[in-house]
């Protein structure tokens, strides 16, 4: 029986369990330079193979990855949610984004959201991140979602760092959540225009 994948919304997206339409997105991400970090670049067969991982772990375990989409235009701008395959360590908050998008504050918006869901909806304890230490731009993010690398924690392979996320308690104290919840607000209304490289 096919678990039913909820559909998480926020001011700029939605969130949806991926479906067979949104691999060409997929694919294009998962076989190019982005996906370094992330086990890539993938052949076609690789890649499909991926995707059909990510439709199967909500099945398997219940939880899984969504596909992120534009709320005005439905376009997929990336993936967001939980990760927790064979041999995984503990369950993970994860994501990527289509590069020609990046720097819009996507993936705090949609990693925020799936992470109240978890939290508050599926009742988990606490998450982390396992994070490639060249992809600075995963570990801004890991921070600035509060997550502080844990250095006791298991890695996947040895060679990621493991960032933990706070806990449902810590989130419901305020201060983090409502320093993301800011910062969300500036990406959708600026109240100024940044100098230099925008970051995930």
């Amino acid at each position: 029986m096919s678990v039913s994948i909820p559909v998480l919304e926020t001011q700029r997206l939605i969130l949806r369990g991926p479906e067979p339409g949104d691999y060409p997105d997929f694919k294009a991400t998962f076989s190019s330079y982005r996906s370094r970090f992330m086990g890539g670049p993938l052949n076609a067969y690789e890649a499909w193979m991926l995707y059909a991982a990510e439709i199967g772990h909500w099945d398997i375990r219940g939880f899984g990855m969504w596909m992120i989409h534009d709320r005005e235009s439905d376009r997929t701008l990336g993936m967001a949610g939980g990760w927790f395959p064979a041999k995984w360590p503990e369950r993970e908050l994860a994501w990527i984004i289509w590069p020609e998008v990046a720097g819009r504050g996507i993936a705090l918006e949609a990693t925020h959201a799936c992470r109240k869901h978890f939290y508050e909806t599926l009742g988990w304890d606490g998450a982390v991140s396992y994070v490639d230490p060249k992809n600075l731009d995963s570990i801004r993010l890991a921070e600035r979602l509060g997550a502080k690398r844990d250095l006791e924690a298991a890695s996947v392979d040895g060679h990621d760092l493991c960032y933990r996320h706070p806990s449902p308690a810590a989130l419901r104290s305020g201060q983090i959540s409502d320093g993301i919840e800011m910062e969300i607000a500036n990406y959708i209304d600026p109240l100024f225009t940044p100098k230099g490289m925008p970051v995930d």
